[in-house]
């Protein structure tokens, strides 16, 4: 639809309390305002729903387009929405949370749109894209009350743990400048240099992990159960990461002793081949970082748009 038709429709609508004529006669829309995920403003799109409890399914049909339309953009950008309901005498104007559902739980919500709506199955079928099934949860007062950007806290968080494990292969790194080929160093300097922050940084990131699988996702997905697809999947990730935490605290434990980092000297002094600890670090680096960014584009604009979440503190 254009923007002139957009328009139009949008002004009958607030004029006759939630009701237009014209090719929607009849239809049950809703007024929906977002915020553009490039530009920050407001934009308002009149869309078809459905009713499931309290909350509302639309879906991301642009009338069955090769793209999805710039609403849906700005929802993944920013869940906190503004959703206007008439009944033909007035309207209602309430703040909701936007979340598209994923896999299983997308196709049994899209069903059930269909049964009340089957020209959305015509869209579908006149595209080659899946369209978005978006669930728009309502808000709770109280949640308003002390809303604060619980998803930059997670960023911050983040930003530590991406700190620390830089600080850590730096302590590695800056012991290798100037050295010969082999770069190695005695097990006494690498082991006051890493032991304590790899610890912390270990402990740190197990106590955040054991209280989002425990405390946070059962919350995230008791709210918002289309997220279970996305959670399962940081839950799995989790994994990946303590098998992480296990190889980073295994080659601090294998200094002083004749492992695969350890190499003696010919002086029969052991040392530590610091160049291979360097690649390892950069190794698990790169999967830690990647779960992290991972976490941040699935859930801070979710997050953002709630009030609490129960994290520890994990950097102090």
């Amino acid at each position: 639809m254009t923007n002139d038709f957009n328009r139009q429709i949008i002004e009958e609508f607030r004029a006759n309390g939630g009701r237009v004529g014209g090719p929607f006669e009849g239809a049950v829309l809703a007024l929906l305002t977002t915020t553009g995920a490039r530009t920050g403003r407001s934009r308002t799109s009149p869309l078809g729903f459905v009713r499931d409890g309290d909350r509302l399914l639309v879906v991301a049909s642009a009338a069955g387009a090769p793209v999805h339309p710039a609403w849906y953009h700005n929802v993944v950008a920013n869940p906190r929405v503004t959703v206007e309901i008439g009944d033909g005498t007035r309207i209602e104007t309430t703040t909701m949370i936007a979340v598209p559902a994923r896999g299983e739980a997308r196709d049994r919500l899209f069903a059930q749109v269909v049964e009340v709506a089957p020209g959305f199955a015509d869209y579908q079928a006149g595209t080659s894209r899946v369209l978005p099934v978006v669930v728009l949860h309502p808000t709770d007062a109280a949640e308003e009350a002390r809303l604060r950007a619980v998803g930059d806290e997670l960023v911050k968080l983040h930003g530590w743990f991406r700190e620390e494990l830089a600080a850590i292969r730096d302590e590695v790194a800056k012991y290798l400048d100037g050295r010969a080929a082999a770069a190695t160093m005695p097990v006494p300097t690498l082991e006051s240099a890493l032991r304590t922050r790899c610890v912390e940084f270990c402990d740190g990131l197990e106590r955040h992990h054991t209280g989002e699988d425990l405390v946070v996702f059962p919350h995230l997905q008791g709210l918002f159960p289309e997220l279970g697809p996305a959670l399962e999947k940081l839950r799995d990730e989790h994994h990946v990461v303590a098998q992480i935490r296990t190889e980073l605290r295994a080659l601090l434990d294998g200094l002083g002793t004749q492992g695969e980092v350890v190499e003696v000297d010919d002086d029969g002094a052991a040392e530590v081949d610091a160049e291979r600890i360097l690649a390892d670090l950069d190794r698990l680096g790169e999967r830690l970082v990647a779960h992290l960014d991972h976490e941040e584009a699935q859930l801070v604009p979710v997050l953002n748009a709630l009030g609490d979440a129960p994290w520890p503190d994990v950097t102090g």
